[in-house]
């Protein structure tokens, strides 16, 4: 099944509100706009959303919560002091796309991509001990972080299903080969040194990665994405906010996967050095998987926290036919992760 047949399978909308003919304002999009958090907030509103149990949360309890949020007003601030109404922004905000207000499938909430990530990030690392072990790890990381990133992208444009489906292949196909670049090298020289063996594939490893998030979202650019004014409201699409939603994505991702790899590479690279891996050899391996998870459950919530996750841009930086349907001067759009 597609990613768009399984958006078709949710339920139309999650929440429309209690009145059906009046204009629906997703609550995860007012939300982030009221809270304009500093990095510090944003990172601890993000060791919230990421709770594993976000994955197997009910769509009958996502539904019966975001009610909840609904006739509270979208929760103001005298409202978020009360612990229902905090766990009901916990639940929304980690389960439903602010952009269609339709439930993320299981496999794609944010809480999902620390357990299916850091696997392949550590596999894809490791020495490779034949075609298999080198091709699959890397197959496999850019088959999930290209889901990923078209899942929780943007769903304001229009696009054929056919022609964002091509694009997400043609983004996993070349993240895939550049990614096994540092492996092929490697092969063809029989280059045994610490830049070739750590630093080349971490930096490979970095970039194609971020543009694997440019790749896959390209159509944001050239289709353009909804900007809104304070109260939620769309006002237009703009490439401009577009290219900014992507390239902001794009950083996040290149500084999650280099960082969460380079990381035990180095820690490794001295472990080896120690008496302790004298006499208990085994437990190098034990070791470089336990500061891949731990580097990246930290990098996780730093990378979603670089920047919000409703950014703003000035209006006189948008075009000029948006400029001219409002006299506030910041606008905001959804930036996706």
């Amino acid at each position: 099944m597609s990613l768009e047949q399984e958006d078709e399978a949710q339920p139309e909308r999650l929440l429309r509100g209690s009145d059906a003919g009046a204009y629906f304002i997703e609550p995860n999009v007012r939300f982030w706009i009221n809270e304009r958090q500093s990095f510090i907030q944003r990172f601890l509103q993000w060791t919230e959303l990421l709770d594993p149990t976000n994955v197997f949360i009910s769509v009958e309890s996502i539904e019966n919560l975001r009610q909840l949020l609904c006739t509270n007003e979208y929760a103001s601030r005298s409202a978020l002091e009360d612990q229902r109404i905090q766990e009901a922004w916990k639940r929304s905000l980690s389960t439903v796309h602010p952009d269609s207000s339709n439930l993320i499938p299981n496999l794609f909430r944010p809480a999902a991509f620390l357990p299916f990530v850091v696997p392949a990030v550590f596999f894809s690392m490791m020495p490779p001990k034949g075609i298999k072990s080198m091709i699959l790890p890397k197959v496999y990381l850019y088959g999930y972080l290209t889901a990923f990133s078209i899942t929780n992208g943007n769903r304001s444009y229009t696009c054929h299903t056919l022609e964002r489906s091509f694009l997400g292949l043609a983004a996993f196909a070349s993240s895939s080969f550049f990614g096994l670049m540092p492996n092929f090298i490697q092969m063809k020289f029989a280059s045994n040194t610490f830049f070739m063996k750590r630093i080349l594939p971490v930096a490979i490893q970095a970039q194609v990665s971020a543009m694997n998030v440019l790749t896959c979202r390209s159509l944001e650019t050239a289709n353009g994405i909804a900007v809104m004014d304070k109260e939620g409201h769309v006002l237009g699409y703009s490439r401009i906010a577009g290219e900014k939603a992507v390239r902001e994505t794009a950083v996040s991702r290149g500084v999650l996967v280099g960082t969460s790899a380079v990381i035990p590479e180095v820690f490794t690279y001295f472990f080896k050095r120690t008496p302790f891996l004298l006499t208990n050899a085994g437990s190098l391996w034990i070791w470089k998987l336990a500061c891949t998870v731990g580097s990246m459950g930290l990098m996780l919530p730093i990378s979603f926290s670089l920047f919000p996750q409703i950014g703003r841009i000035q209006c006189s930086h948008l075009e000029e036919d948006i400029q001219s349907l409002t006299e506030e001067t910041e606008l905001f759009y959804h930036r996706g992760l």
